[in-house]
C-alpha cells in the first residue's frame, strides 16, 4: 500500500450512494460571491507508518450512512482487506445509567471472544437495534478480519452532546489494544472543562441535580417523559456556554 501523509487520505468512499443530503448536507466556501470549494460527506482512510513498531495503522473516519448499510460496510471491509489490515478496533458509545463525573464503563464485542479476554474488556449481552459500527464488525468477520468494538456508556441526560470523558476512555483503551498513546493533555483539559460545565448546568436545576444524584446512588433512570425535559434543559444550557 502506498503511504501518504496523515492529512491526505489514501482512499475515500464517495457519499452519493449512501447519504441523504438533507440530513448530511455538503458544506460550501464562498468568497466574493464565487463558490470556491464544496465539501461532501465521505468516508476517509488514512495510513500512518510506524517504523518503530511491527505494524502500521489505518484510521477510518466518517459519518454513519443513511442508505445501503450492508454495501457500505462491505466496501469498507474490502478496502481494509486490500490494504493488508490484520485486525480492526472500532469505537462506539451508548446511553447508560451513568453520570458525567463518574468513571466511564467500557465493554466489548468481538468477532473472536478470546480477543476480549486479551484486551480485558468485559463482554456485553444485548439484543435490539444497533448502529453502523456493529454492521462494520460483521462485514469484517465476513472478510476474515478479526474485529473488536469498544463501547463506552454515556449519561442519558447529556443526549447527543460531545463527551470528552467517553472520548478519552475509548482512545485510551484503543491505544492499549493497538499500541499507541491514546491520552493527551488536550483531552484531559477538554475533560476537565466538560465536567465543570455540566456541574454548572446541574447546579442550575434542582430537578437535574436530583436526577444525577439518583443515578449516582441507585443507577436508575427517571420516567422517559420527564428525562426528555431535563435533556432539553441541559442541552440549552450547554449550547449557551
Amino acid at each position: 500500500m502506498e503511504r501518504r501523509h496523515i492529512d491526505q487520505p489514501f482512499a475515500t468512499i464517495e457519499s452519493e450512494e449512501f447519504f441523504d443530503f438533507q440530513e448530511h448536507r455538503p458544506s460550501v466556501t464562498v468568497q466574493d460571491g464565487s463558490i470556491q470549494a464544496m465539501t461532501w460527506p465521505e468516508t476517509r482512510f488514512y495510513a500512518i507508518e510506524r517504523p518503530d513498531r511491527d505494524h502500521d495503522l489505518i484510521i477510518v473516519v466518517g459519518d454513519e450512512p443513511t442508505f445501503r448499510w450492508k454495501t457500505f460496510a462491505r466496501t469498507v471491509a474490502a478496502v481494509l482487506a486490500d490494504s493488508g489490515v490484520e485486525s480492526v478496533t472500532m469505537l462506539g458509545a451508548y446511553i447508560g445509567s451513568v453520570t458525567h463525573s463518574g468513571p466511564v464503563p467500557l465493554s466489548g464485542v468481538a468477532t473472536d471472544p478470546s480477543s476480549l479476554t486479551a484486551s480485558t474488556l468485559p463482554p456485553t449481552d444485548y439484543e435490539g437495534p444497533t448502529g453502523i459500527v456493529t454492521v462494520l464488525g460483521e462485514a469484517c468477520k465476513e472478510a476474515g478480519i478479526p474485529a473488536t468494538i469498544i463501547w463506552a456508556a454515556t449519561p442519558h441526560y447529556l443526549a447527543t452532546n460531545p463527551n470528552p470523558m467517553a472520548m478519552r476512555a475509548l482512545l485510551s483503551k484503543a491505544g492499549d489494544i493497538v499500541g499507541f498513546n491514546g491520552d493527551s493533555p488536550e483531552l484531559r483539559d477538554m475533560e476537565t472543562e466538560f465536567i465543570l460545565q455540566v456541574d454548572e448546568a446541574v447546579a442550575e436545576s434542582e430537578d437535574l441535580a436530583d436526577y444525577v444524584r439518583e443515578i449516582s446512588e441507585n443507577g436508575r433512570q427517571m420516567d422517559p417523559g420527564r428525562t426528555g425535559e431535563l435533556v432539553d434543559e441541559i442541552e440549552n444550557f450547554l449550547r449557551d456556554v
